[in-house]
């Protein structure tokens, strides 16, 4: 398969500047674009929400280590493949989050819960559509409620 390029359309600012696998709910994060990506913006203030696809420059995946694994190496969690999880270190190191907007500028936009460390590339910004993104009656494993406690 070929390369697909990626470049990164701005960059996150927030306090958090170490991983962490909890307390990511009240986070409060500004992604500043890049000033070509300047205006982009434009009509996201009428959204309540929107999905942030970050780079996670800091994620390392060793297949040894992370293709199989239990998440978050918790002794209550059941052994499981990457693709069953949302761990950071992954081969592709890709973050995908729905994020609360709080405020929306000409080149910048203010978001609560975004899971990324401060200076993480954000490769893209799209809007909430319930119509796309919503689940009415999702199915997870039991361990999915476990493991989330306390991350939001």
């Amino acid at each position: 398969m070929d390369d697909i390029p990626l470049r990164p359309i701005g960059l996150v600012s927030c306090p958090v500047t170490t991983r962490t696998d909890e307390n990511w709910g009240e986070v409060r994060s500004k992604i500043n674009l890049s000033s070509e990506f300047a205006g982009g913006l434009l009509g996201l203030e009428g959204f309540s929400h929107a999905i942030v696809v970050t780079y996670l420059h800091e994620a390392r995946f060793e297949r040894e280590k992370h293709l199989r694994r239990r998440p978050r190496n918790l002794d209550s969690m059941p052994e499981t493949g990457i693709f069953a999880q949302r761990a950071k270190n992954r081969p592709n190191s890709i973050g995908v989050t729905t994020v609360e907007i709080l405020d929306v500028g000409h080149d910048y936009l203010e978001v609560r819960g975004l899971d990324a460390i401060d200076a993480t590339p954000v490769l893209d910004v799209k809007p909430y559509y319930p119509h796309f993104d919503r689940i009415e009656v999702p199915r997870v494993p039991g361990w999915v409620d476990r493991l989330m406690e306390g991350y939001f």
